[in-house]
């Protein structure tokens, strides 16, 4: 009886990996290519890419018009008009309500994020900015008062963003994503 028993669990045992190798064949590799071809197909991830590229150069040429020199910093930098912060999240977002409709949990997600990054390009890291301004502002006060300060590099002023800078990066994000969404 012993014997009957554990031939049938063996038996249960072989059946059930029978099932599980059949379920294991049937599902496909996926290489590092095929996940590069989907992103790359990918209208949300496009739109939210082009936002945050077309800010950065506009950004960077902006700021070589107004200050009538090329600073390399800028295209890869935050702060500045427009905001690359605004444009990426509002291209995110737009492209997901587009995508999956104003009901969607994704299309929730993406803009409570969308949100806060706003909130905060124009909060904290304003302030931040603010602040980095009149501590460089006293070093070079320090300095030119002959006291030796050892302040390797000046700190960087360049953070936050105005409303303004924030307002017209949602708008540039926005219609990126409404451009992408026409060609996909």
């Amino acid at each position: 009886m012993f014997k009957l028993k554990i031939e049938g669990k063996i038996r249960t045992i072989f059946v059930e990996l029978l099932i599980i190798y059949t379920h294991i064949k049937d599902v496909q590799v996926r290489t590092d290519m095929d996940f590069i071809s989907e992103l790359l197909q990918n209208q949300i991830f496009i739109s939210a890419i082009l936002g945050w590229f077309v800010a950065q150069v506009l950004k960077t040429l902006i700021h070589m018009v107004i200050s009538k020199r090329f600073v390399a910093e800028r295209m890869v930098g935050s702060g500045g008009m427009p905001s690359s912060h605004s444009a990426t999240v509002c291209a995110l977002a737009t492209s997901s309500g587009m995508r999956y409709g104003g009901g969607s949990f994704e299309f929730a997600i993406s803009v409570m994020l969308a949100i806060i990054v706003m909130y905060d390009a124009m909060g904290v890291r304003r302030e931040t900015g603010k602040q980095g301004r009149v501590l460089n502002e006293m070093l070079e006060v320090f300095t030119n008062m002959g006291n030796q300060i050892s302040a390797e590099e000046r700190l960087k002023e360049f953070v936050g963003h105005t409303p303004l800078q924030v307002l017209m990066g949602a708008i540039l994000g926005i219609v990126i994503a409404l451009l992408v969404g026409n060609i996909f």
